[in-house]
């Protein structure tokens, strides 16, 4: 039997995109390869509400990440934290070299506009790096609050992690002010893993001259010049095969429309807050919480594992808690192709499993 994913990635794929990746190869500097990666970079514009370049890169996001601060630090970058995942931001710059600070937030709380103000208002930074969507923690960072600071200091470069929120929740990318917006395939995009996107903007791109050790596979510059020079090819050999699954992705994105798609997003994630409330209760702060996943409290302490057994003999599975916060708490991801019938499924299972 196959499992129904409700982690918080890899998610469910749907099969016809599977059977993308069957496709044969092709060569990856052909005018053919050039037509799909403009065609895939045209339709990513759209989900992400950007006109900005798109970069993509054969790895997690994780790589894009470490592109972004390498290639775009030219003095020093505030790293902020509301869960793991910002602390990933810290550890990139500091097993790079990168000269940073970190700023963190109480678990479950989000990235204040103020803790920016304050730390952008010394003078010490050029770059800024946020989680805008948190998995570990279930918080959703309040961008347009944290864009308004950003006006205020139109030189620093804006780095932003949505990996795990990009193409479930609306991230007006532009009217933001984003400057290097880095996601990967296996999240709300609903692809296999295997592929970082990243969004820059030519303040970013004109950052990274002033920046000398860029590093080499993700140098943010040099992809984006190869781009420009040679009709969207790319510095290094891609993985074809994602890339075919991403053109039917992408297309069947369009299908459903943009606007359709985060709509279905916030309704299933109303859903799953109403059902942790009668019956758990949710993690993080209510005004911040994320669009693609839900962290519920184990008011009831339940063996978190044991429940995912039983759920996996039904064929579906959700996420325990992440790091600490294991069997504390338990995830619900509602993000890629899940739908609400998918919702009223694991949670109906769940309480037939408990006997609530």
């Amino acid at each position: 039997m196959a499992t129904k994913l409700f982690i918080p990635g890899p998610t469910e794929v749907a099969p016809e995109v599977l059977a993308a990746m069957s496709l044969p190869m092709m060569g990856h500097r052909s005018k053919v390869a050039s037509e799909l990666q403009r065609r895939i970079s045209d339709n990513l514009r759209r989900v992400l509400l950007t006109k900005n370049e798109i970069l993509l890169s054969t790895s997690s996001g994780t790589g894009f990440m470490e592109g972004a601060v390498r290639s775009c630090t030219a003095k020093r970058a505030a790293m902020f934290s509301v869960g793991a995942f910002g602390k990933k931001w810290y550890k990139i710059a500091k097993m790079n070299g990168v000269p940073a600070d970190f700023f963190e937030s109480e678990p479950g709380e989000p990235t204040t506009p103020e803790m920016v103000d304050a730390a952008l208002s010394t003078g010490k930074y050029d770059t800024v790096c946020i989680t805008h969507n948190e998995t570990s923690t279930g918080i959703q960072n309040p961008f347009e609050e944290i864009a308004e600071v950003m006006k205020k200091y139109p030189d620093i470069v804006w780095c932003a992690d949505a990996v795990s929120s990009a193409a479930g929740a609306k991230i007006e990318t532009d009217k933001l002010g984003v400057d290097v917006l880095v996601t990967s395939t296996q999240k709300a995009l609903a692809l296999p893993p295997g592929m970082a996107i990243c969004a820059l903007s030519q303040k970013a791109y004109e950052r990274t001259a002033k920046v000398e050790n860029r590093g080499c596979y993700f140098d943010l510059r040099d992809i984006y010049d190869v781009i420009q020079k040679k009709d969207y090819q790319y510095t290094n050999t891609p993985c074809v095969s994602i890339m075919y699954a991403m053109d039917i992705q992408l297309q069947r994105i369009m299908q459903e429309g943009v606007e359709n798609r985060f709509k279905r997003h916030e309704e299933m994630a109303a859903f799953v807050r109403a059902w942790a409330d009668e019956y758990f209760g949710i993690f993080s702060n209510r005004k911040y919480l994320s669009k693609t996943l839900t962290v519920i409290k184990n008011t009831r302490g339940i063996s978190v594992g044991d429940l995912n057994k039983e759920l996996i003999k039904r064929g579906m599975q959700l996420g325990n808690g992440y790091g600490d916060f294991k069997e504390k708490t338990f995830r619900i991801a509602h993000m890629g192709e899940l739908t609400m019938d998918d919702m009223r499924s694991i949670t109906e299972n769940i309480v037939d499993i408990l006997g609530l």
